[in-house]
């Protein structure tokens, strides 16, 4: 729903504004010293936390503004932003969010969990509505209810499994690491210790509790000598993927990514998600929220159920692995751009 900025719809404008997130009115005085009544809507103010820098969240906050575009707002005249980067630091994601509440943004959006639980926190004394995106599951981080809802990147763990099954036949143990504190990832393991027997695998899992332990976890599961490694969204391993397959391809053990960035990185292969049409997804969600055509209560969180097979040939083969006919009829290749 466009904002109106023209004199004779200036009532509409009015009726419009109060019904959305708490967009302010600033009236303006003719030069010629003459009364004015119409009224001009300030654009909405955005605030953007993302949890840290890498590609997947990357492509979530890309995606989030397309979302806003195609629903019909323009960034500069309807809204503006404010984004702010964490650093993977929870201290820093309180005080952005903090800064957000104190700023009386319109809108907050927390991409990645301790970004939106930050928000969350910060936005419920002035009901502040919160957008939320990457995060796997908001019922155990808490935000199911009350004014704030978004997008889940829950991984499609069974599609993955059968994915690793049929590249390695004979494959046993999956090594996965993961952050003890982050709900994501305690989640998401506990559905692949779920399933995992199904495929005919057991998964040996490392948790850390900080970016630094990631590599060393490597060093563990190397020597366990599992198969292959699965990685999750989990964002301390994805924020040293670099170094984690330096480690793995010198022990010659595949990685499997959760997305099509981690695949372009050097991952061999992933079912995963489109993080940019997550981020779509919820930038229209954000639309309805901002101009009052839904309130964040109305809007339960959403799921994208679709996933892509995703293929890194030139890391395929250097581990020796070949594409079944299956998989290769309907996989995308993912390999970084020269």
């Amino acid at each position: 729903m466009k904002k109106l900025f023209s004199l004779t719809a200036a009532l509409l404008a009015l009726s419009l504004t109060l019904t959305a997130c708490g967009k302010q009115e600033q009236t303006t005085t003719p030069d010629d010293g003459s009364s004015g009544d119409a009224a001009q809507t300030e654009p909405y103010l955005i605030g953007i936390s993302q949890y840290g820098e890498h590609a997947s969240l990357d492509n979530c906050r890309i995606g989030f503004l397309q979302g806003l575009e195609q629903a019909g707002l323009v960034e500069g005249v309807d809204f503006e932003i404010d984004y702010q980067n964490a650093g993977f630091d929870d201290a820093i994601a309180t005080q952005i969010a903090q800064g957000f509440s104190a700023e009386d943004v319109d809108l907050m959006v927390g991409i990645a969990t301790n970004s939106a639980v930050a928000c969350y926190a910060a936005a419920e004394d002035k009901n502040i509505p919160v957008i939320f995106t990457a995060i796997t599951d908001p019922v155990q981080a808490k935000l199911d209810s009350g004014n704030v809802t978004g997008t889940s990147d829950k991984l499609p763990v069974e599609a993955q499994l059968d994915l690793i099954r049929q590249m390695q036949p004979n494959a046993s143990t999956i090594g996965i690491i993961y952050t003890t504190s982050e709900p994501n990832s305690v989640s998401t393991i506990a559905e692949y210790q779920e399933k995992a027997p199904e495929y005919g695998f057991t998964i040996d899992a490392v948790g850390v509790t900080s970016q630094a332990e990631v590599t060393q976890a490597v060093d563990t599961l190397i020597s366990h000598g599992v198969a292959c490694l699965s990685n999750l969204t989990d964002n301390n391993v994805v924020g040293v993927l670099p170094a984690i397959l330096e480690k793995t391809n010198e022990a010659g053990i595949p990685v499997y990514g959760s997305e099509i960035e981690q695949v372009k990185i050097g991952c061999v292969a992933s079912a995963g998600l489109d993080y940019v049409q997550l981020g779509i997804q919820t930038g229209l969600m954000a639309a309805k929220v901002l101009t009052g055509e839904s309130t964040c209560e109305e809007l339960p969180y959403e799921t994208i159920s679709e996933y892509q097979i995703y293929i890194n040939s030139q890391e395929l083969d250097a581990m020796g692995i070949a594409v079944p006919e299956a998989l290769a009829d309907k996989a995308m290749e993912a390999t970084a751009a020269e």
